[in-house]
């Protein structure tokens, strides 16, 4: 009763797409690089480009390891709020992108007709969505303190995960690849609990930077201001 023919991952592949979905999501895709490159040339500086190539293998070695699971689908980590958090939304973008390309071309995990739809849910929901969300409660609680950042990065790797699960469920709807609801109870069931450990690990990994070398998030925490020191006699 748990299984059907269709296989559904967050890692769409060829044929489950209509034409209409895949020239629309293809055309958002497009737009989003095209977008991406020009703010990362015209504003990132040349330091981040080793970060952003240490960041792109990190998520494309976790995205590789799929999690096969009941009701014919599979889970992944993706990584889209991390490279947000530690690029910016535009380079962190441009890198998920490159992940995408990399394993549709080089690996087949994820079909090339449906890549401008992996990106647009991968690389614009997880990552815009989940930098922003990540923003919007550190700022809330405290922009310089690591319970901000915490609070911040578990909540919108969580939701980054659960809703690009809602969204493709929504495409292979629209498609009719999968009926809503059998796809959306399937996806958001399982990417419930893979989000849980998309927190855990983007957590772990945004904790240990910000406590060894804050400088390299993007929007880094800005150090206390030394308290002023006394007078002297002579002045």
């Amino acid at each position: 009763m748990f299984s059907f023919p269709v296989y559904l991952a967050m890692h769409i592949p060829d044929g489950y797409l209509s034409l209409p979905v895949s020239l629309v999501t293809g055309g958002i895709a497009i737009a989003l690089i095209a977008l991406s490159l020009n703010r990362v040339q015209s504003e990132y500086k040349e330091r981040t480009v080793p970060l952003m190539g240490v960041s792109a293998a990190f998520i494309f070695a976790a995205q590789m390891i799929n999690f096969p699971i009941v009701g014919g689908t599979s889970g992944h980590l993706m990584g889209g709020t991390l490279a947000g958090i530690l690029l910016g939304p535009w380079a962190g973008s441009l890198v998920m992108s490159v992940v995408f390309i990399v394993q549709s071309v080089m690996f087949q995990d994820g079909g090339l007709t449906a890549l401008g739809a992996n990106i647009t849910i991968m690389g614009l929901i997880g990552t815009f969505g989940g930098y922003y969300l990540y923003r919007v409660i550190r700022f809330l609680i405290g922009r310089n303190t690591w319970l901000g950042m915490s609070v911040g990065t578990a909540i919108a790797s969580w939701t980054s995960v659960v809703v690009a699960a809602a969204v493709c469920a929504v495409l292979l709807a629209l498609s009719d690849t999968v009926p809503l609801a059998l796809g959306m109870t399937a996806m958001l069931t399982w990417h419930f609990m893979i989000g849980l450990g998309e927190a855990f690990i983007t957590l772990a990994v945004t904790s240990f930077i910000w406590k060894t070398r804050p400088e390299l998030i993007y929007d880094a925490p800005k150090p206390l201001s030394p308290s002023p020191s006394p007078r002297g006699r002579g002045e």
